[in-house]
């Protein structure tokens, strides 16, 4: 396998994509006629499909560079490029299902016994059994930051094709999370390549990777069927422009993450395709306890009045969203129907800054308290193509009641976020990618949640996810995280501003390529290029 590390960067990228419309791109039929280059030789390929995607969901920005799930976010590339799977999926209905496992029995309150598929083999050639699945939990909750508090395992046993795991908590929600792309199974004695790539069981072979592509070949030896697709080259693209250009001049074949402008260009022309779905992607602020003005609930409420989800959702997003009131959509069993935020009123806010002493007495337009103005350092990043557009909307409605927003839309925010030279932190974030709500407060809400990262504690918020941990019944967890998000919306600790309409754009002869709810799965052996 050719590990080499592709050394292109995005200005290059983005110089070919001009260079491609400027000379003429080939459409997907020529691309099958091309050669292509492993090493000094050209390799001629009269009929091999290719399929180019352009996206703005991958990279180090977005935390997800490289192939290997025991890292950071980079499960999602793994699971979404068509490398790795997990012992179970979701449906369409965010319904759990078996996939590299056949089924599960419960043999007690803190045990689950899970079957394997007898037929799944790693790209390596090791066929995956109860010790290979083993080998890869147990390296997963040594070195992953979120997934040994997710699934608090003690033990896990091997048996042949099945697996016996022991929890320290009840285990309600273990297939849940077991879901999630950090879940990928990968063979550990193969290990993972210094340019992060990894043998797993999916479709798809990565032959190169790179922060801004990945190249990936088919696997002969799929073990679900043929796969139907011979070659993918995943770009990264982040400017919104040159995505819009590269999937008209022909430069990719599909691309998730168009600016809202420009779907419109391709809606109702035949020679493209769209594929949406609502999803439970959530644009959300949170606060930073660690600045004082912000421990004043009057001004984080101010904060949370002043934010226009309406206008953000039809104006800047051209209806691509829905307004969010908690972490949830509306279409969930525990979303936003049942729960209550603050509402945009600009008066509002203004009282609730004046009860806390925050008034303009010099007339520059801004509140000012003890001779200092009430200047808010907002922290977003500039790959999800709505955060700015958030930033832009807030900078404007939030300096109608008089604070001063400062925003630093940066790429390298994880380490502004690590500097803690920030005050509210926006970002884009899926709050129920395993199915149920107690993802987003375990990752995000509790003391000791990875991504706590305003450092917001509620002693009620963590006795009521104690409970959560202890209840098997789905209705009764809806109810429980109903309470907790009315908890942290009434603390005004977070700002929910949109929940995400996906769309995928595609030319007309693409298929086997569409949106899912949980923004895992993509690139599937039922891809296929005509």
């Amino acid at each position: 396998m050719n590990r080499r590390k592709n050394k292109l960067i995005s200005l290059l990228m983005v110089g070919c994509i001009f260079t491609s419309i400027l000379t003429g791109c080939g459409s997907s039929t020529e691309k099958d006629a091309s050669d292509k280059v492993e090493g000094n030789n050209t390799i001629t390929s009269s009929n091999e499909k290719v399929f180019t995607y352009g996206t703005t969901a991958y990279g180090p920005e977005m935390g997800n560079a490289g192939l290997n799930p025991h890292d950071n976010y980079s499960g999602w590339s793994a699971v979404r490029y068509g490398v790795g799977e997990t012992l179970f999926k979701f449906n369409e209905n965010m319904e759990l299902e078996p996939w590299l496992a056949t089924g599960y029995e419960q043999i007690d309150d803190n045990t689950m016994k899970i079957s394997l598929r007898d037929d799944v083999y790693f790209s390596s050639g090791r066929k995956m059994d109860g010790e290979a699945v083993k080998e890869c939990l147990e390296d997963l909750i040594n070195v992953h930051d979120r997934a040994p508090g997710d699934l608090d395992i003690n033990k896990i046993e091997a048996d042949g094709q099945s697996i016996t795991i022991t929890c320290n908590k009840k285990v309600v929600d273990l297939l849940n999370y077991l879901s999630d792309p950090y879940g990928a199974i990968i063979d550990m004695e193969y290990g993972v390549t210094e340019d992060r790539n990894v043998a797993g069981t999916g479709p798809f072979i990565a032959e190169k990777i790179s922060d801004s592509e990945i190249e990936l070949v088919k696997n002969d030896n799929y073990w679900n069927g043929e796969v139907k697709t011979d070659r993918v080259i995943v770009k990264r693209i982040t400017d919104g422009d040159t995505l819009t250009m590269a999937l008209q001049s022909g430069e990719i074949d599909a691309t998730q993450g168009l600016p809202y402008a420009s779907l419109q260009l391709f809606e109702n022309n035949d020679d493209f395709k769209i594929s949406s779905t609502d999803t439970s992607r959530t644009f959300f602020a949170a606060m930073n306890y660690d600045n004082e003005n912000l421990q004043d609930i009057n001004v984080r409420k101010a904060i949370a009045s002043a934010i226009d989800k309406e206008g953000f959702t039809s104006v800047l997003l051209n209806g691509n969203g829905t307004p969010a009131v908690g972490p949830f959509p509306e279409n969930f069993a525990f979303g936003d129907k049942t729960v209550t935020a603050s509402e945009y009123n600009l008066d509002t806010a203004k009282e609730l800054l004046k009860k806390s002493g925050w008034e303009d007495t010099n007339g520059d337009g801004y509140v000012d308290k003890n001779g200092e103005n009430l200047t808010i350092r907002w922290l977003t990043y500039p790959g999800r193509q709505e955060l700015p557009l958030l930033a832009e909307s807030v900078q404007s409605t939030l300096k109608e009641i008089g604070i001063d927003v400062k925003v630093n839309s940066t790429a390298n925010h994880s380490d502004v976020l690590k500097s803690g030279d920030w005050d509210i932190y926006a970002s884009a974030f899926v709050t129920a990618p395993t199915g149920d709500p107690a993802y987003f407060f375990t990752t995000h809400a509790l003391k000791d949640s990875t991504k706590n990262r305003g450092k917001y504690y509620n002693e009620e918020l963590e006795n009521l996810y104690a409970e959560m941990s202890n209840t098997f019944d789905i209705e009764e967890r809806g109810k429980l995280a109903t309470r907790m998000q009315q908890i942290i919306l009434d603390d005004a600790s977070f700002i929910f501003a949109s929940h995400l309409k996906m769309s995928f754009v595609m030319k007309s002869n693409i298929s086997g390529f569409e949106a899912h709810p949980s923004d895992y799965y993509e690139i599937t052996a039922e891809l296929s290029v005509e």
